[in-house]
């Protein structure tokens, strides 16, 4: 059987007789005549070849097998073109389509959750690329075009192509497991430090290769993940600097203990929004610049 092809309209209406279970109700959710919804409703059967309601013996629509089968397929391709029509309106009032973040490793994650949670409850109609990437390859990813904006660490302060401006901070400190030799001692002394293994984040881009930050034991193991250092740290294999946050936990629980280290008690990870010289944010995008300094 060659089945032809439904409006929109008839589509919209089989959903609100659906939904409202009801010809009158659905007549005058429509704004139009009880005559003109069953037209349109019969019109809709007629092109799919299938009955949607039962309406012997009853006044109320009842839908039918077919009626049920259809129902959530109506749905989706309504749904569908709502949003196709939200996103061309968005397009004409200049908000972006898509916005691609990248966000360095050291942003809490219960602060990113939430401004994420928050962006899709303001701006359903736009499309995210998250990058969760560490130290230099935020500010790369800007760079090359992949990402819109980012908000990354202080090490990328010398690029002329980007701009950037103050986010906020995170707290690093220094920890290790019960079991490793530094959280042992009563008080570590000037130098101790550079006797351990020391686990350092790193990270895959050119920006920052060759560089350390805040390396200050002579034997180190580089990682470029931050949750393998986590669970290396937790199995006592090394000492290293954390985000506090991301560690307050294991504190609290005794899995990991904070050391005080007389060459570095603890850091300030300076936060820096980035984006490109040559590309504004748009109405998105600034929404989550706001939204990041607010946070951090």
């Amino acid at each position: 059987m060659d089945v032809a092809r439904p409006s929109l309209d008839q589509l919209r209406t089989f959903l609100t007789v659906a939904d409202e279970g009801s010809f009158n109700r659905a007549a005058r959710r429509l704004g139009r005549t009880i005559s003109a919804v069953s037209y349109a409703i019969a019109n809709l059967e007629a092109v799919l070849g299938v009955t949607l309601f039962a309406r012997e013996g009853s006044r109320r629509p009842v839908l039918t097998p077919a009626g049920q089968a259809l129902l959530a397929e109506a749905r989706v391709v309504a749904d569908d073109v709502d949003t196709l029509i939200a996103k061309v309106r968005s397009l004409h009032q200049g908000l972006e389509s898509e916005l691609a973040l990248a966000v360095d490793v050291m942003v809490p994650g219960s602060a990113l959750a939430d401004i994420l949670r928050e962006f899709q409850r303001m701006f359903p109609t736009v499309t995210l690329r998250l990058h969760i990437e560490a130290l230099g390859a935020v500010a790369a990813l800007v760079c090359d075009g992949r990402a819109d904006i980012g908000i990354g660490g202080p090490v990328t302060a010398d690029l002329p192509e980007l701009e950037r401006q103050h986010a906020g901070s995170v707290e690093l400190i220094p920890v290790a497991a019960p079991s490793h030799p530094l959280a042992r001692m009563a008080s570590v002394a000037p130098g101790e430090v550079r006797r351990h293994l020391q686990l350092v984040l790193t990270d895959r881009s050119r920006l920052t290769e060759g560089r350390d930050f805040s390396v200050l034991g002579t034997r180190t193991w580089r990682l470029a993940d931050l949750g393998a250092k986590h669970m290396l740290l937790r199995e006592g294999i090394g000492w290293g600097n954390m985000p506090h946050p991301l560690v307050a936990e294991d504190l609290a629980r005794g899995t990991l203990v904070r050391l005080t280290v007389p060459e570095s008690p603890c850091l300030d990870f300076p936060l820096n929004a980035l984006w490109r010289r040559d590309r504004l944010p748009g109405p998105a995008a600034c929404w989550v610049l706001t939204a990041f300094q607010e946070a951090l």
